[in-house]
């Protein structure tokens, strides 16, 4: 089975869970401010992007069509303006679903993206790097390359130099769970990306805002977690030991690191064997 077809199919059974939970307790939602014309919009653990610009209002990813419901109904909160631009992070369902909620807004995405992401056709799409000006706003969209999944995106938007970043990185975080179907040296190499970009606030679609250094800190934690695993596994340690041995110590006080360090650990060893890296 191909890391691609793994990953998607990961990234639906994640959208579906999810789904399943909302409906059992009511979402967490709000708008929080970010730095001066820039929000966050959160749905539970996730968050999408909000510009206000002078010629309207730039959202990137839906989430969902309950949470792209809530935000277009909410937004009076914070402007007048109505949604001008939806841009995609990525294609995954758990982000990207919900689009056809801001109908009659222009459409920006990578150019790997599908032809139309949950029923919405792109609009504009772009290989390496795009530049948009809306209004007194200035937007750079910056495709990170393949690793987790092939069309993700980095964002940052001018002058408040705020990198809006999904799925690659988040300050003081571990990685999802087992990093399932992705490319893990690939990963490393978006988030190497990540920290070429000139940006001052880290705005990440899960977790806490940061810094641009908490990127190469989420860099060197994959990098560390890559050299203890393969490490072990050329001594002949099985995943289960590894899963019990290789303890991250300096990573304790990170977000998730109860839950999903055992899990990252297999995941890792997962990848390094079917990549055939271990002999």
């Amino acid at each position: 089975m191909s890391y691609a077809f793994k990953h998607t199919f990961m990234a639906l059974l994640a959208t579906l869970l999810l789904a399943g939970t909302s409906t059992a307790q009511e979402a967490k939602r709000e708008i929080t401010n970010v730095a001066c014309d820039v929000y966050r919009f959160q749905n539970n653990a996730h968050f999408s992007l909000v510009v206000v610009t002078s010629e309207g209002v730039v959202v990137v990813d839906p989430i969902n069509t309950n949470a792209a419901q809530w935000l277009s109904g909410n937004l009076d909160t914070i402007t007048d303006k109505k949604i001008s631009h939806l841009i995609y992070s990525h294609s995954h369902a758990d982000h990207a679903s919900g689009g056809q909620v801001f109908d009659g807004a222009q459409v920006i995405a990578h150019q790997n993206a599908p032809a139309t992401i949950d029923g919405v056709k792109p609009d504009i799409r772009f290989s390496d790097k795009k530049t948009l000006i809306i209004g007194d706003k200035t937007l750079e969209l910056t495709w990170l390359g393949e690793g987790h999944g092939t069309d993700l995106i980095a964002v940052v938007v001018r002058p408040e130099n705020v990198a809006f970043i999904v799925d690659a990185a988040s300050p003081r975080r571990l990685p999802f769970r087992d990093m399932a179907g992705a490319n893990i040296d690939d990963w490393i190499n978006q988030v190497r990306m990540i920290e070429s970009l000139d940006f001052e606030i880290f705005a990440p679609a899960h977790g806490n805002i940061g810094v641009r250094a908490d990127a190469t800190d989420a860099r060197i934690y994959m990098e560390t977690l890559r050299e203890e695993v393969l490490a072990g596994l050329r001594a002949g340690k099985t995943e289960e030991e590894l899963a019990n041995t290789v303890t991250l110590d300096a990573y304790r006080d990170w977000a998730q690191y109860d839950a999903w360090r055992a899990l990252n650990v297999r995941g890792m060893a997962r990848f390094l064997k079917e990549s055939g890296q271990v002999n």
